[in-house]
């Protein structure tokens, strides 16, 4: 009986799915994902939002090619699935030093300028993870500012 119930239950062919390669509190996934939310967030995402962000993830983790490809495909994954951001922050809360966290919202800042139009829904989205984050609002702004700076020179 117990062996009809694992057959019952037992996936005949692997899906392909790529998202066991990656676990739940991957932080690395967690980023990503917090910034392909950002670039979808205003409902236009361009050439230039996809490259900062690609970018940004290299520097970050050192992910490149095929790695860079897999974790910016989970990435969308989870963020498709995502009711909150609760999910990506907890993660990075835990797995994070403040200063890692600190640099995941300077990542958010840059996704945001990459197009050189910042909406309030981008502004809010770095306000709530900030906050999510244990991240001060001195800090945000402070970032935000540099970064502003950068982007317009």
């Amino acid at each position: 009986m117990l062996d009809r119930l694992k057959a019952l239950f037992a996936d005949p062919e692997p899906s392909g799915d790529t998202s066991a390669a990656f676990a739940p509190d991957d932080a690395r996934v967690a980023v990503a994902a917090l910034l392909v939310h950002m670039i979808r967030i205003d409902g236009v995402v361009t050439e230039d939002e996809t490259a900062t962000i690609r970018t940004a993830l290299d520097t970050q983790f050192g992910l490149s090619g095929d790695d860079l490809d897999e974790v910016m495909a989970e990435a969308q994954r989870r963020d498709d699935e995502a009711v909150d951001l609760y999910s990506f922050t907890s993660t990075l809360k835990v797995k994070l030093s403040e200063e890692e966290r600190i640099e995941v919202i300077e990542l958010l800042w840059r996704a945001v300028f990459a197009d050189g139009v910042v909406n309030e829904l981008e502004d809010n989205m770095v306000w709530r993870t900030a906050e999510l984050l244990g991240v001060s609002s001195r800090d945000r702004m402070i970032l935000r500012k540099r970064v502003a700076g950068e982007a317009a020179s």
